[in-house]
């Protein structure tokens, strides 16, 4: 039995992992919690665990100069700390919850060779944390990094609760013919459990099978709900201009893809496609 601490209470991310492993596989691993904000980790032994989830951070939120620092200091230093204990304390394997965000794109095709340039403090801040944990790797201590598009599922925060509230009010919407790269929560968690099972170190960007339409995905949405939308064509144009302005508008309706080899590790961890994952 492989015994996993996942180190950040009560997140999303966190819970839905732990929530995963338990229904699904609880005679293959142990999952342990600890919370990160109260600094009880800092007595918590990492000692016995084959691998560490680390999952705690700042997102969200809109940045203020009065807020900056705080990324740094859990979004990359509480990182690094919890590696090196977690290193220290001989656990096999940490794996960071990183994030597409710090290419700095709200538009475009991401491939291997796209340059790293984020743009927010949120970016900034995780693209540090990667640098800080890869000098950590060594023969007896596997660092992998993921770097996921958009997640998204049931109660979930973020941009994806924006598009479920626009398809249970509107009873019609822009079509535009886009591409999304896009993460289903329980995909990620089986991602991250294949990771777990195999020892795995280095960088992944995991996403979907598919690429997500926005104005499909909103109609979907509502039919999940059961309620009807109607796409409604020749606003792509206008929703381009305005586009320019709003990086809103940028993240809704441009395209913003991981090239398709870049998730293809093994592809059979997208449990549910995008229409099955939508109606739970």
């Amino acid at each position: 039995m492989k015994k996993i601490l996942i180190t950040g209470a009560n997140s999303y991310i966190g819970t839905s992992f732990e929530s995963y492993i338990k229904e699904n596989f609880t005679e293959q691993y142990l999952v342990d919690t600890v919370d990160m904000l109260d600094g009880s980790w800092r007595e918590k032994s990492f000692t016995g665990y084959d691998s560490v989830f680390h999952v705690a951070g700042i997102a969200h939120q809109k940045e203020t100069k009065e807020n900056a620092h705080l990324y740094y200091e859990v979004n990359r230093d509480l990182v690094i700390k919890t590696a090196q204990k977690a290193k220290k304390e001989g656990v096999k394997q940490f794996i960071f919850l990183s994030s597409m965000s710090i290419y700095g794109k709200n538009t475009g095709i991401i491939t291997e060779e796209t340059p790293i340039a984020p743009k927010s403090h949120y970016g900034k801040s995780k693209v540090e944390a990667e640098k800080g944990i890869k000098d950590l790797q060594g023969t007896e201590f596997q660092v992998a990094i993921l770097r996921p598009p958009m997640i998204y599922g049931k109660g979930c925060r973020g941009n994806y609760q924006t598009l479920v509230k626009l398809a249970l009010k509107l009873p019609i919407f822009p079509y535009v013919k886009n591409q999304r790269s896009m993460l289903y929560i329980e995909n990620l968690c089986e991602f991250v459990r294949l990771l777990v099972d195999r020892g795995e170190s280095g960088l992944f960007c995991p996403q979907n099978g598919e690429y997500s339409n926005t104005s499909e995905m909103v109609k979907m949405i509502a039919e999940a709900h059961g309620k009807k939308i109607r796409l409604i064509k020749g606003f792509g144009w206008l929703i381009k201009f305005f586009g320019l302005f709003s990086k809103t508008l940028q993240k809704a309706f441009g395209t913003l893809i991981y090239e398709q080899k870049m998730g293809e590790y093994p592809r059979n961890y997208c449990v549910k496609e995008l229409m099955a994952s939508i109606k739970e």
